[in-house]
């Protein structure tokens, strides 16, 4: 009797243990609460709704393999529960492991095809695998049992968003906010696909609506601070980006916008006292040692700028422009140096080969990542000819052309090419379509000037290959000159 009331004591010690945690958990306690779990646990580990109330604690905090594990767990001692099996196959999508995901919401289907959870979350594995088609197929699915379920239509919108269907996306938002109101950041991300359909008003619409129900949400703050940036908004945006700083004085990314309005404004100094606090708090951040490279350049200190560059690199960054931007500035430095004296002179060979493979690099990512960015084959035109490769070069041109039909340093990149082939008539063609865009460029002069020169020096050439047998004919008739 005694050992009995011991052992009951024991486990109700554990039960106190996971009712704390679970009040702890909706006060949004996580680290206490997974205390208090991991507390109860030892006690009993044979608690399956333990160990699921531990990996919903991870997930809330995003440490999703743990949470794997825990709900692993659980399932070894209740094999059968759908809730379980459903949150595991939602931890493999949100750690990539795709395979496992499908194949557990398959199961979950063939034990129960009314299970609604099991269609709805697989529209996300598939939209992250690129399968919109399977996406679709489930949202139907999920269609039939459930066709008031919220979170289906904000899946499907994910989808549609992705595939740029924006309309679309925020018809099936929208539907999101009828259902639920109150679903997490919904006004947000109906601003995001408003703004990418350009429909600027109703974006600012949903974004304040987003800010009134959610004010403190730093993530819409910024990307309200970047829509009113883009539209020129200055003083709005910085007031947003300010908004961030009071409730995290650290966010780098406010820091680094703050520092792109300082530069419009042509405040130099503080522009660059942001950037670098930016890297302080941030080394990672994308876009502050490219504009540090930009001023370095600009004050003629190539190896400084060059440091910096190579230090954006290594940031991994997926911004085509950037990237396009960091590989003309490495083509600039690598087609010519300058000199303390601001003289242009050739930069030694092997940092120009270096800084040309480097521009190379950039611009091959920058095309990878956006197929469109005319700009981006241009200035791989320029590398290739650079390097001699006038094929290359030629090819490239001509796809930043099929690009922007209008592309005028493309046009005149042909018409340079062109010129070193000889083929002068090809040359103007392109040089004429060049001057009918821009007349007033004063590089269509230098064109123009350098064919002229090129084709007066080829008819000299010609002529006097004409003219040598008719000399070498006059000069074997003349008599020659007797020695005493």
């Amino acid at each position: 009797m005694f050992s009995e009331g011991m052992e009951f004591g024991f486990y109700d010690k554990a039960e106190r243990k996971a009712t704390e945690a679970h009040e702890l958990y909706e006060d949004g306690q996580m680290s206490q609460a997974l205390e208090e779990l991991d507390s109860a646990l030892e006690i009993n580990p044979a608690n399956s709704a333990w160990h699921f109330d531990k990996a919903l604690a991870l997930d809330s905090i995003h440490r999703f393999e743990e949470a794997i594990t825990e709900y692993e767990l659980a399932l070894d001692l209740c094999q059968s529960d759908l809730e379980i099996l459903n949150s595991l196959a939602v931890d493999y999508t949100r750690t990539g492991q795709y395979d496992r995901a499908i194949e557990t919401f398959e199961y979950i289907e063939r034990q129960d095809a009314e299970f609604e959870p099991a269609y709805c979350n697989r529209i996300i594995a598939y939209t992250e695998m690129g399968l919109h088609d399977r996406a679709e197929e489930m949202f139907y699915l999920a269609q039939q049992v459930n066709s008031g379920c919220a979170l289906c239509y904000y899946n499907i919108g994910n989808s549609l968003f992705v595939r740029g269907q924006y309309k679309k996306a925020i018809g099936c938002w929208i539907k999101t906010a009828e259902l639920e109101s109150s679903h997490p950041q919904i006004n947000y991300r109906i601003a995001q696909a408003y703004w990418y359909e350009s429909d600027h008003v109703n974006a600012r619409k949903h974004f304040l609506c987003e800010l009134r129900c959610n004010p403190a949400d730093l993530d819409v703050i910024l990307d309200f601070g970047l829509f009113l940036l883009e539209r020129g908004e200055l003083e709005p945006a910085k007031e947003k980006f300010n908004r961030i700083l009071e409730f995290e004085p650290s966010h780098a990314q406010a820091i680094f916008f703050l520092g792109e309005i300082a530069l419009h404004d042509g405040d130099h100094e503080r522009a660059l006292d942001m950037y670098n606090s930016a890297l302080r708090y941030d080394d990672t951040l994308a876009g502050p040692y490219y504009r540090l490279a930009q001023h370095a350049l600009n004050q003629e200190k190539e190896q400084k700028a060059r440091a910096y560059l190579l230090s954006e690199l290594r940031n991994n960054s997926e911004n085509a422009a950037l990237l396009t931007s960091i590989g003309s500035m490495f083509l600039s430095m690598a087609c010519c140096g300058k000199t303390d004296q601001g003289r242009r002179v050739p930069p030694p060979s092997h940092s120009a080969s270096s800084d040309l493979d480097h521009a190379v690099h950039c611009l091959l990512k920058a095309v990878d990542f956006d197929p469109t960015r005319a700009h981006a084959y241009y200035f791989l035109g320029v590398a290739s000819a650079t390097r001699g490769d006038f094929a290359d070069a030629s090819e490239f041109f001509t796809h930043a052309l099929e690009l922007e039909k209008e592309h005028v340093p493309a046009l005149q990149g042909l018409v340079k090419v062109r010129l070193y082939q000889g083929n002068y008539g090809q040359a103007s063609r392109f040089l004429g379509q060049a001057w009918a865009i821009a007349p007033s460029d004063p590089q269509g002069k230098r064109l123009a000037w350098q064919i002229q020169c090129q084709r007066i020096y080829s008819w000299i050439q010609a002529a006097g290959k004409q003219l040598e047998p008719h000399l070498r004919r006059i000069q074997s008739r003349m008599p020659r000159r007797r020695g005493h």
